[in-house]
């Protein structure tokens, strides 16, 4: 099997805006072939690194490089990179198939190859139909699909997307999440992704770059930073997360026994070691938690009592008070949930491998 090689590579990137640090030293390969989300809250960098990528600023440090030539200053228009944005950025005055011919004419593609590469454009976008009409005749859904095969029609190495469905209504970002994968598949394109959307991350990609404060908090897989995060703001940021704090209290049988404070003592593997009486954060994930009957047993059961059950559709929420200070959420199918109300005592039981044991950066910061 032929390995991938990196279409991009950044090392030690950084960029300040005043006294605002936008990248701390940032570190990022990027795969052939590969979509890569970069994932994170407003100010964490995500935006700022995309754009350093796209020849849109200048860093103050570091390199970047595409196919292997250095492109850290290189302007925009030398990167052999498609862009789409949210606000879609076509150009008003132009036709839909003049917007998708502009790349290939700044190119200096001749016309013959440029109308048959228009041609397949719209037959895989679906819409080989509008090609005469103006922008402002479609709507925007539609728009954005023009934007997107604008973005690949020249066959660029890298295809940015900056927030391209963050205007559009969840069904119809929905259906473009499932548009944006199959063109991904069928043309074997390189994406770096930008949303700050968790849901359409998690769906998209194949790796998942968190940001945080302008550094990477974590990167890899949507299975690895959904149910193996490595600090608590990357468990905390993605999903929904139940996290109680406690200390370690030895180890047994190849597994870390925490103290939890009105919960009791719970068994957790970990590949990381902890000195007896450290700091740590248990965490768990609500659908890995179950409500114990009397025949199911579990190595880590708590005691609560029921708070609260939302019923959304067809997960059911329960939120279970486990101790004075401890609320936890469990997630169950509405069809397999038991019908339980407010006040009602319940045994919450886990696997020792569903948890994660995380270091109290809170309290070692205190």
């Amino acid at each position: 099997m032929n390995e991938r090689k990196n279409k991009l590579i950044i090392r030690g990137l950084q960029k300040r805006y005043g006294s605002a640090v936008a990248l701390d030293h940032v570190d990022l390969d990027l795969l052939d072939g590969e979509f890569l989300t970069m994932l994170g809250p407003s100010g964490s960098g995500k935006t700022t690194l995309l754009w350093s990528v796209a020849g849109l600023n200048d860093p103050d440090a570091g390199s970047i490089w595409i196919d292997g030539h250095d492109a850290t200053h290189a302007p925009a228009s030398g990167r052999d990179i498609g862009m789409v944005f949210q606000n879609y950025a076509l150009f008003p005055h132009m036709t839909v198939a003049q917007n998708i011919s502009f790349p290939l004419e700044m190119r200096k593609i001749p016309a013959i190859e440029r109308t048959a590469a228009i041609r397949r454009a719209l037959e895989m976008i679906k819409l080989d139909h509008v090609g005469d009409r103006f922008c402002s005749q479609l709507s925007g859904g539609q728009q954005q699909r023009i934007a997107l095969a604008r973005a690949f029609v020249a066959n660029p190495s890298i295809v940015l997307m900056d927030e391209p469905l963050g205007a559009l209504d969840k069904k119809l970002r929905d259906h473009l999440q499932l548009e944006i994968k199959r063109l991904h598949a069928q043309l074997g394109m390189t994406v770096l992704y930008v949303t700050h959307d968790q849901e359409e991350a998690m769906v998209m990609s194949d790796r998942i770059c968190l940001m945080n404060q302008g550094r990477i908090e974590q990167i890899g897989t949507p299975d690895e930073l959904y149910f193996r995060p490595v600090s608590l703001f990357a468990a905390d940021f993605l999903g929904e997360s139940n996290m109680i704090a406690g200390k370690i209290a030895g180890e047994e049988a190849g597994c870390l026994m925490l103290e939890l404070p009105g919960v009791g003592t719970v068994r957790a593997r970990s590949a990381a070691a902890y000195p007896k009486g450290s700091a740590i954060v248990h965490f768990t994930r609500p659908e890995s938690l179950a409500i114990l009957t009397n025949d199911d047993h579990r190595p880590n059961r708590a005691q609560g009592v029921v708070l609260e059950v939302v019923v959304s559709g067809a997960i059911t929420k329960l939120f279970v008070a486990v101790s004075d200070s401890a609320t936890v959420q469990v997630s169950l199918l509405t069809h397999h949930a038991r019908r339980l109300q407010p006040g009602e005592a319940v045994t919450i039981g886990w696997d020792e491998d569903v948890g994660q044991v995380l270091p109290d950066t809170r309290r070692e910061a205190a």
